[in-house]
């Protein structure tokens, strides 16, 4: 979650979420795609940051990948724990993951920046930066239009992005964008996903620090 407010808002509405969204038969046919796809080329730790329910880091830990799951809203992580008690899950800020720098392989960040506004959204995406690799991968789900703009999400305000605001964003905190996907479908908001690579300039810059 983005803050307190954000975070306190899902927490009041937990149960909702968890039982409109909370599980693998929500996700839609394309997204399981580009997941599973990215997932399938990460070596090494992988970090559902914002992981909610936890059904995402369940689902990439049954396809073999080595994924633990964190999330700001201690009844995403009650649950997650006890839905799925083989996989590792923690209450945690993606503004400061407990992970040593270039320790990850992978990170996912499901719809996890929505609540970000733009003057704000370089804290998590420097901090994915710091824990991924020189070469590790960011897989970002998020609303999608044509300039970046606030909406009345249905839990706390959020913001759309157009992928080359984003993209830009992600090549501020050290990342070239590999490939981005649009999804839009009549009635429902259009969504996006980038995936991009980690050119390890933070990690570089701390082990010169």
């Amino acid at each position: 979650m983005a803050n307190e407010a954000s975070s306190a808002a899902y927490s009041g509405r937990a149960s909702e979420y968890i039982e409109l969204l909370g599980s693998m038969r929500s996700v839609h046919p394309s997204d399981l795609q580009i997941v599973s796809a990215w997932a399938g080329g990460v070596e090494g730790v992988l970090i559902d940051a914002g992981c909610g329910p936890g059904h995402w880091t369940n689902f990439l830990a049954e396809q073999g990948s080595s994924a633990r799951g964190i999330d700001q809203v201690p009844e995403f992580i009650d649950h997650a724990a006890m839905t799925f008690p083989a996989v590792a899950f923690a209450v945690g800020s993606i503004d400061s993951v407990d992970a040593a720098t270039a320790s990850v392989g992978g990170v996912l960040s499901w719809y996890s920046l929505i609540h970000y506004e733009p003057g704000t959204i370089q804290g998590p995406l420097r901090e994915f930066s710091r824990v991924l690799r020189p070469g590790g991968t960011l897989l970002v789900g998020f609303f999608e239009g044509d300039a970046v703009e606030e909406f009345a999400h249905a839990v706390a305000p959020a913001y759309r992005w157009s992928v080359d605001a984003l993209s830009t964003e992600l090549d501020r905190a050290g990342f070239d964008v590999l490939e981005s996907h649009v999804r839009k479908t009549v009635g429902e908001r259009s969504q996006a996903t980038v995936r991009a690579v980690n050119r390890g300039q933070w990690s570089r810059l701390s082990e010169s620090n």
